[in-house]
């Protein structure tokens, strides 16, 4: 990519070291896949953007190869195995009085969302689907 503008918040050389090895291997039939590096680069694009797939510069590639790769890696818990090999022994300094807070008091849909399908993919398992409980509220006192 020749224009800095695009590539200033690309994976690091680094950082892709850290990635690479939880990422899924390439597979061995059909035709040859593009670059992980590459596709990673335009889904973080898109996000950071907020545009829609079909804008995702021509520097990362076809954008339904981005999207595609981007929906199958989160029907398939890629990006939790991402997530979790990266967050691996970073709490450890904390030891057992690690925690997470997170406030969600006020959540909103756009006005959009009120038109969103009523029957799930059938491309992704519904256990995949379900609202994952990620903590119990900590009580203190009686």
């Amino acid at each position: 990519m020749a224009d800095d503008r695009l590539n200033r918040h690309d994976l690091t050389d680094s950082e892709w070291a850290l990635v690479e090895p939880l990422l899924p291997a390439h597979p061995r039939q059909g035709h040859r896949w593009n670059d992980h590096r590459v596709v990673i680069n335009g889904i973080f694009f898109r996000t950071r953007a907020g545009c829609p797939w079909r804008d995702l510069p021509v520097e990362y590639g076809n954008w339904k190869t981005v999207y595609n790769r981007h929906r199958r890696w989160s029907g398939d818990g890629t990006w939790e195995k991402i997530l979790d090999g990266l967050r691996a022994g970073c709490d450890q300094a904390e030891g057992r009085a690690w925690t997470v807070a997170a406030d969600a008091t006020v959540v909103r849909a756009h006005q959009h969302a009120a038109g969103a399908r009523h029957a799930p993919p059938g491309d992704i398992p519904a256990e995949r689907l379900a609202v994952a409980v990620l903590s119990v509220p900590a009580r203190t006192g009686g």
